[in-house]
């Protein structure tokens, strides 16, 4: 059985910083791609960033250059470093798992996902 754990979020200032960690356990037989989304309300589900075995990284425009993905590939764990947090950051944060990159980049037909966590950026 697939387990997607998120923790980390919470209510931060803008301009402050959060990390975001997901536990993944009963991914089997097979490779995934790792990745990020989001889902403001009112507002479609956005691919954050994603993150291969290797450790090659891709991000939404929005975030580039203020969040970093990383895995512990050991460990299992997975994580979104994000700095410089903005209000149009605020979201539900979901962690999610699939065999096809792009599910994960437009935020559709993913294999698996968490629970979520709340991200909210005050102004």
């Amino acid at each position: 059985q697939v387990q997607l754990v998120e923790s980390g979020g919470g209510l931060v200032q803008a301009g402050g910083s959060l990390r975001l960690s997901c536990t993944a356990s009963g991914l089997t037989g097979g490779t995934y791609f790792m990745g990020w989304l989001r889902q403001a309300p009112g507002k479609e589900m956005e691919g954050v960033a994603s993150i291969d075995k290797d450790g090659r990284t891709m991000y939404a425009p929005s975030v580039k250059g203020r969040f970093t993905i990383s895995q512990d590939n050991v460990k299992k764990i997975l994580y979104l470093q994000m700095n410089n947090l903005k209000p149009e950051d605020t979201a539900m944060y979901y962690c999610a798992a699939d065999r096809d990159l792009r599910d994960l980049v437009l935020g559709r037909g993913i294999n698996y996902w968490g629970q979520g966590t709340q991200v909210t950026v005050s102004s």
